[in-house]
């Protein structure tokens, strides 16, 4: 059993992003690829293999990708960060989506 490996991350950034400004950060346009969590932006590029085009959770790049973490889909019409709705377990399900994102990648700022 190894011990969880610990993550170094700089200190949170708070740059204001509109949702049309994020959506260039898709690992296309920009080459650094950004998800929005309940309005927080992460920087997820070191996983480019995995948020990046073709990757399994490219649907969220360079989006709030809020509903669909918290219903666990990967449909592109949930991947936006509209949360109306959502059921309580769904909320528990995007908190535990936002704690994973805190721990281990750098935040850019906040979704305005």
């Amino acid at each position: 059993f190894a011990p969880k490996e610990q993550v170094v991350l700089d200190p949170p950034k708070d740059t204001p992003f509109t949702l049309s400004e994020l959506r260039q950060y898709d690992g296309v346009q920009k080459p650094s690829i950004y998800v929005a969590v309940k309005g927080t932006v992460f920087d997820v590029t070191k996983n480019s293999k995995v948020y990046g085009p073709g990757g399994s959770y490219a649907v969220f790049a360079g989006k709030d990708g809020s509903r669909g973490l918290a219903k666990s889909s990967l449909k592109p019409e949930h991947a936006v960060p509209d949360t109306d709705g959502l059921d309580e377990g769904e909320f528990t399900v995007l908190d535990d989506w936002f704690s994973y994102f805190r721990q281990r990648y750098n935040i850019m700022g906040k979704i305005v």
